[in-house]
């Protein structure tokens, strides 16, 4: 099976696969006292250990599946290894800004997990048709009535909430996780999306041996800074994790989190414009996140979501249902234009 030559809507199916388990696991940990340490495990003391699995697994991915030889590749005495471009370098510090903020977004005590996703997917969608006016790229009428959709979704929630009402980390959080996407979706537009396998692959490789490693230092930084709590907490995910009873778990998340950005990648390195893939990106993870809240309100006895956000959910499905049938009925209508054309 050629990843890259899937349908969109397939490899959204798969995406949605590995996302709601990834969801589950991440707010099991961090909602869940653990036995040795007494009280939930924090976001920042599964982090590390998740993206250093996380790498290995990256860097397994690419090496078996024969991506690195899309790559750019440098000379190292005898060897020619995957190096980025100051694109993909450019887009690696994007990414990097991303993989600390998801799965910290899923840890936030008092802010629901559908709510988060609407909120930091809600900036994106936003920015996407930006992007591709930057780049001179046509907006279809059906990605703009998909961007209404999924605004309106934003707009519903918040106004149910009545504001942001969040801490100032979490605040945080979504303000990198936009600065982030910006740059990535900004350099995908700019040097992948055109439709070429290699041009994928290679994109994908040399954004991850960027983004993977600078999340892992910039989170070791933190350790070594004035940052008591936090520095000690993330002391703790890169030193004593390996031997507690969470590693399994960790590794289990580690295996949803590749095949996360793997699929993620496909879906928004489509070749048509990011006011298409985005949306289609953002729903199918804001559709994990709620079913993942319904079955943590099942099994776990945690809120169930609200009714503005099973509004919000529905908009999100009108929203993947018409960027999956509306290219369909131009492209049939087209067809039809020339035969009528030819006939005549």
């Amino acid at each position: 099976m050629r990843l890259t030559r899937l349908p969109i809507e397939i490899t959204t199916l798969f995406y949605l696969a590995m996302y709601v388990p990834y969801i589950l696991i991440t707010r099991y940990l961090t909602t869940t006292p653990n036995e040795a340490l007494g009280r939930p495990f924090t976001g920042l003391e599964i982090l590390p250990a998740t993206l250093i699995i996380g790498l290995v697994m990256l860097v397994a991915f690419v090496w078996l599946s024969g991506w690195w030889r899309s790559a750019n590749r440098v000379r190292v005495g005898p060897w020619r290894i995957p190096a980025p471009t100051r694109w993909t370098f450019l887009a690696g510090i994007g990414t990097s800004l991303l993989l600390f903020t998801v799965p910290l977004s899923l840890t936030f005590e008092g802010v629901s997990i559908p709510f988060i996703q609407l909120l930091m997917r809600g900036d994106v969608l936003i920015i996407a048709p930006l992007v591709d006016l930057v780049a001179g790229r046509r907006v279809r009428w059906y990605s703009w009535v998909a961007l209404v959709l999924v605004s309106i979704a934003l707009a519903l929630t918040l106004w149910e909430r009545g504001g942001l009402h969040m801490p100032p980390l979490a605040i945080a959080a979504v303000v990198l996780y936009t600065i982030g996407y910006f740059i990535r979706l900004s350099v995908m537009t700019r040097v992948a999306k055109n439709g070429n396998e290699d041009s994928l692959r290679g994109y994908f490789v040399e954004e991850k041996i960027v983004g993977m490693p600078l999340a892992i230092v910039g989170l070791a930084i933190v350790t070594l800074s004035p940052l008591a709590n936090q520095g000690s907490e993330l002391n703790w995910g890169f030193i004593q994790v390996w031997n507690s009873d969470a590693i399994w778990p960790l590794i289990w998340l580690s295996v949803m989190f590749t095949g996360i950005a793997v699929f993620a990648a496909l879906i928004l390195l489509d070749p048509r414009e990011n006011t298409f893939c985005v949306p289609f990106e953002r729903a199918a993870s804001i559709l994990a996140g709620t079913a993942a809240a319904y079955l943590l309100a099942l099994f776990f006895g945690q809120a169930f979501p609200t009714r503005m956000e099973l509004i919000g959910m529905i908009l999100l499905i009108a929203a993947i249902v018409l960027l999956s049938l509306a290219p369909r009925w131009e492209a049939r209508a087209a067809s039809g234009a020339k035969l009528g054309a030819a006939r005549a």
